[in-house]
């Protein structure tokens, strides 16, 4: 098929708009054969299948590259709670915190964990996402973190989208290991990952390096593991302090090191040397009013990669608006229009390795979306506006 009359966002490799203010796209199965200026189609694709887009804006499809979606219950309660006046420390002894949603999801079956997260998955499919990342996490056991795993990769088949799945048993101690970190990375978390990469359940693994969670040396072994199996790694870090996870996922090769909001300029550097992508998660950093930024001005020192996603938990970013995470990384971080764009496209698709994503050239694959705006900026300037028309996934044109 033929796209002509259309402003097209190609996303250079750079990051930057590259724009073509009167354009035309061949598709041809489910990938792009040709992109350029309107009057310059090749005579191969004239006689092909035409529609005219009257002049609106396609971009890549959208990608969000760090999600917890799939998890059990959620914590409107707690929410209500804080706001009365009660501390995280209160609605702790009270069995909430991440300990609810430990408990919720152990009580879940594969069936309701999938069940549950399709209308999350919903939500940004609407926005003109193609591509979502899904991590465990919220099990902390063997069997929940697998079932975790299991919904995600189900996703696929009841949904037109792509899913990558991130192992994530580093991601806190349960209250049976209390006091036993060391134990619980060696008897359940490694163990449970060599079973999960056996099933095919895992394209990457993560974990959350912070003093509230696992230190460097216990990231560390799980890294070593994961490596043993061939697996890329990434990780939460320098989220709310800095001891030292960047450094750790950089010498690793990271794909991706996300939150960052107390990394260092040397971090910048790091990041830089080991081609890692700063994830921006503005949605935590707006839901547990922090005021330590990213910093982002480092890493446009260094040149490192900033992707954007939405951290969708039902914890500290209970949000499924990826247009909502572009304009607070815009009105939070300082981020340009440009720049989160290109966090949820061509950055975003690097964070998750995926080199068929993220932007529109021949041979890319044929995702895309096609909106109702005449800039691609209105993407992070409207709050709480859809602007989407329709969206291309895989070469087949879907509705809203």
């Amino acid at each position: 098929m033929l796209l002509r009359n259309a402003k097209i966002v190609t996303i250079d490799p750079t990051g930057v708009y590259g724009l073509i203010g009167r354009g035309a796209l061949v598709l041809s199965g489910d990938s792009i054969a040709w992109v350029g200026d309107d009057d310059a189609i090749p005579l191969q694709f004239q006689e092909f299948e035409t529609r005219d887009l009257a002049g609106r804006l396609i971009t890549p499809a959208l990608i969000d590259c760090h999600t917890h979606v799939v998890h059990g219950g959620n914590r409107a309660a707690e929410f209500e709670m804080r706001l009365l006046g009660a501390s995280y420390e209160d609605i702790a002894r009270q069995g909430g915190g991440i300990v609810s949603t430990v408990t919720a999801t152990r009580a879940a079956g594969v069936e309701d964990l999938l069940k549950a997260s399709l209308s999350r998955i919903d939500a940004l499919l609407a926005e003109g996402v193609a591509v979502i990342e899904v991590k465990s996490g919220y099990g902390l056991d063997r069997e929940t973190e697998l079932n975790m795993l299991r919904a995600a990769r189900l996703i696929e088949q009841h949904r037109p989208v792509r899913i990558k799945t991130s192992f994530l048993g580093a991601h806190a101690v349960p209250a049976e290991y209390a006091g036993r970190a060391d134990d619980y990375i060696d008897e359940i978390c490694i163990p449970t990952l060599k079973v999960a990469h056996a099933e095919g359940l895992v394209d990457a693994v993560d974990g959350f390096c912070e003093g509230i969670a696992f230190d460097t040396a216990q990231i560390g072994r799980v890294f070593a593991a994961a490596q043993a199996l061939g697996i890329p790694v990434k990780l939460h870090a320098e989220q709310l302090s800095n001891i030292g996870g960047t450094q750790l996922a950089a010498r690793y090769g990271a794909l991706s090191v996300d939150h960052v909001e107390y990394a260092s300029l040397d971090d910048a550097s790091a990041l830089a040397a080991s081609g890692t992508v700063a994830v921006l998660l503005p949605g935590a950093f707006y839901a547990l009013h922090e005021t330590q930024h990213p910093p982002v001005a480092a890493f446009r020192q260094y040149g490192v990669p900033m992707a954007v996603a939405t951290d969708c938990n039902p914890g500290t970013s209970p949000m499924t608006s990826l247009l909502l995470a572009m304009n607070m990384a815009c009105t939070l971080f300082r981020l340009t229009p440009e720049e989160a764009l290109a966090g949820v496209t061509i950055h975003a698709a690097r964070a998750l390795g995926l080199k068929d994503a993220g932007r529109i050239a021949a041979g890319m694959r044929a995702d895309l979306a096609i909106w109702d705006v005449d800039h691609p900026a209105e993407l992070s300037y409207r709050i709480g506006f859809n602007p989407l028309f329709e969206r291309v996934f895989a070469g087949k044109f879907l509705p809203r």
